[in-house]
C-alpha cells in the first residue's frame, strides 16, 4: 500500500482481504459464537468473500461484514448496511427481516476484538506493544517510554515509535486526536497495522480500565505491561459500580504481558505484584526502596529540569528528565524499567527523556520574562491539583503562585469543594474560571470554588468566568517572580456547554499567547 499520509490511516487500505469462515472460526474460538442464521448452506457461507469489517453503516461497502453494536444501535442501521452491499452481520439478536446471514454472538463486546484483529491481518503480531494502566500517569508515562524508543530507533536508523494515548494517535506519520483512552478494537486494530505498514517496530498505548474490563485490548500480546499507582477513581453507575471493580479490571493486564513492572510506590503495591506474577518477568521500581529492581537513588532539580541516578540490572544510568514534578519522576522511573524490560541500550535510555514534551501534562510555558513561568497541567481533582500545586510551590519557594481553574459542570460536583480547598490552602492568588460547566451555570460553580477557597484560607481569589481574561488577569496580577498555572484542561480542545462542545485554543496556546501579548 502506499505509505501517504492520507492512506497511512485508511481502513480499506488497511484490512486484509477473507471469507466469512474465518471470522466464523475466531468468533467460536473466543466463546461467543452461538450460531448462525438465515443461511440454508453452511458450506458456501464459509467461502463467501468478505473485503471490509464495520459497524458503521455509512462507511460500507461492498463485501462488508456489518456488527450491529453500541447501545445506540437501530435496526435501521443493518438496513442500510445492507442497502450498502453488506453480505452478512454479526449481532445478538437475529433480524428476520433482513435477508443477510446472521453470525449469532453472546456478547457483542467480546466479539469485537476477535473481528478487529482478524480483519487488520492480526496486527498486533508485527509490532512490539508496550502499555502503561494506572489511575494517574499512564499519559506522561506513555510519551516517556516514547522518547526512549525513539532515540532507539534513531540509533538504529529506524522510524520512530507509535503511540496511542489519551491525548493523541500517532503512527510515525499522521497525528490525529484521540477520542478514548484506550479505542475500540477495530479502531485499535487499524492504528497497528497502520504503524506496522509504516515500519515502525515499537507501539506504545495506555490500557484504561474500561478497555481491560470490556475486552478492547483482548488479543494483543504486550511485551511489557507497567502498573503506574492506583487510587479511587471512575467509581459511578457508568463506568465501575466499586473501587474493587476499577482495581480487578486493571490487574487482568497481566495475563497479557510477556513482562511486568510494578511500582513499589504505590497504595496496594503487594496485590499488584501478586497479579503479576502470572507474567514470565517482574521487574520493580521505586523512588524510596532500594530494593526495587529499578531505583532512583538521587535526583535534584537544574532549573526547570530534574537530573536524576537510576540504578537498573544492567548498570547506573545519569537522566535528565523535563519535569519539577516528583510524580512525574516516578512515571519516568516505570518508563525506564520498561525500556530495561526490552533491552533498550543505555545510550537510549540516558538520552531519550530529555526532549520529551507531554501536551497538557505538567507542561512549562515560557514567557518574555524568565520570571514568569507558565505551567499547564490536566489536573481536574483534588488529589491531582493538590499534588501539582505542592511540587509547584516546592519547586518553586521563592515566586508566587497563581492557579487559574474552574470544575466540571453535571458531573463530579465534589470536585468543587476539594479543588477550592487544594488552591485556597497552597496557592498565592486563584482565579476562578469556566472548565466544561455544561448545563451549569459558570458564575455557580465559581462561588462554590471560591467558598471552599476562602474556608482553607484564600484571601486574593478572583471570579473571571472567561477563560482567556482570566489568563490575562493572571499574568497583569504579577508584581515579582511568578509562576501561572492553569489546571483542568490539559491538552483538551474544547469547552463542553449547555449545548454541547465548543471549539477551544487550549491552554497552552491561550497561556503562550497571553504571555506574548502581556509580558514585556
Amino acid at each position: 500500500m502506499t505509505t501517504s499520509v492520507h492512506a497511512s490511516l485508511d481502513p480499506e487500505a488497511l484490512q486484509v482481504p477473507g471469507v466469512l469462515g474465518e471470522y466464523i472460526d475466531v468468533l467460536d474460538a473466543a466463546g461467543v459464537l452461538d450460531g448462525i442464521a438465515g443461511a440454508a448452506n453452511l458450506d458456501e457461507l464459509s467461502d463467501l468473500p468478505i473485503s471490509f469489517v464495520s459497524y458503521d453503516s455509512r462507511a460500507v461497502v461492498p463485501g462488508t461484514l456489518f456488527i450491529c453494536k453500541g447501545a445506540a444501535f437501530k435496526p435501521e442501521y443493518l438496513a442500510q448496511a445492507a442497502e450498502a452491499g453488506a453480505v452478512a452481520y454479526v449481532s445478538t439478536q437475529h433480524y428476520q427481516d433482513i435477508d443477510l446471514p446472521c453470525l449469532h454472538v453472546s456478547d457483542i463486546r467480546r466479539a469485537l476484538a476477535p473481528l478487529a484483529s482478524r480483519a487488520y491481518g492480526n496486527p498486533s503480531q508485527n509490532v512490539r506493544i508496550s502499555t502503561f494502566t494506572g489511575t494517574k500517569g499512564k499519559t506522561t508515562s506513555a510519551f516517556y517510554l516514547k522518547g526512549i524508543l525513539d532515540e532507539q530507533a534513531r540509533l538504529d536508523a529506524h522510524g520512530p515509535a507509535a503511540i496511542i494515548s489519551t491525548i493523541l494517535i500517532d503512527n510515525g506519520v499522521e497525528r490525529i486526536p484521540s477520542q478514548l483512552t484506550s479505542p475500540e478494537p477495530l479502531e485499535l486494530n487499524l492504528y497497528l497495522a497502520s504503524a506496522a505498514s509504516l515500519g515502525a517496530t515499537d507501539v506504545v498505548m495506555e490500557s484504561s480500565s474500561q478497555a481491560l474490563k470490556y475486552g478492547r485490548v483482548a488479543g494483543v500480546r504486550f511485551a511489557v505491561g507497567a502498573f503506574t499507582n492506583i487510587s479511587e477513581d471512575h467509581i459511578s453507575p457508568i463506568e465501575h459500580p466499586t473501587f474493587e471493580d476499577y482495581f480487578a479490571s486493571k490487574l487482568t493486564l497481566f495475563a497479557q504481558c510477556d513482562a511486568a513492572v510494578v511500582n513499589l510506590d504505590m497504595d496496594f503495591a503487594d496485590e499488584v505484584l501478586r497479579a503479576a506474577s502470572c507474567c514470565p518477568r517482574v521487574l520493580t521500581c521505586s523512588m524510596r526502596d532500594e530494593s526495587a529492581d529499578i531505583y532512583a537513588s538521587t535526583w535534584r532539580q537544574e532549573g526547570h529540569d530534574t537530573k536524576m541516578t537510576v540504578v537498573a540490572p544492567r548498570g547506573t544510568y545519569e537522566v535528565l528528565v523535563p519535569t519539577i514534578a516528583e510524580f512525574n519522576l516516578a512515571n519516568a522511573l516505570g518508563a525506564i524499567a520498561c525500556a530495561e524490560a526490552l533491552g533498550v541500550d543505555a545510550r537510549a535510555i540516558e538520552r531519550g527523556l530529555a526532549a520529551v514534551r507531554v501536551p497538557g501534562r505538567m507542561e512549562r510555558i515560557d514567557s518574555p520574562d524568565p520570571d514568569i513561568a507558565g505551567i499547564v497541567d490536566y489536573a481536574h481533582n483534588e488529589v491531582s491539583l493538590r499534588v501539582l500545586l505542592e511540587n509547584v510551590r516546592r519547586s518553586y519557594p521563592d515566586r508566587e503562585l497563581c492557579v487559574v481553574f474552574g470544575s466540571t459542570g453535571d458531573k463530579g460536583r465534589d470536585r468543587r469543594e476539594g479543588m477550592g480547598r487544594a488552591a485556597g490552602e497552597l496557592a498565592d492568588r486563584i482565579i476562578a474560571t469556566e472548565d466544561d460547566a455544561g448545563t451549569e451555570d459558570v458564575v455557580e460553580i465559581c462561588r462554590t470554588i471560591e467558598r471552599y477557597a476562602r474556608e482553607a484560607g484564600a484571601t486574593d481569589i478572583v471570579i473571571e468566568p472567561d477563560r482567556e481574561r482570566a489568563a490575562r488577569l493572571a499574568v497583569r496580577g504579577c508584581t515579582g517572580p511568578a509562576v501561572i498555572v492553569m489546571a483542568g484542561k490539559g491538552h483538551e480542545h474544547h469547552m463542553i456547554r449547555a449545548h454541547g462542545r465548543d471549539a477551544y485554543e487550549g491552554d497552552a496556546s491561550l497561556l503562550a499567547r497571553v504571555f506574548e501579548q502581556e509580558v514585556k
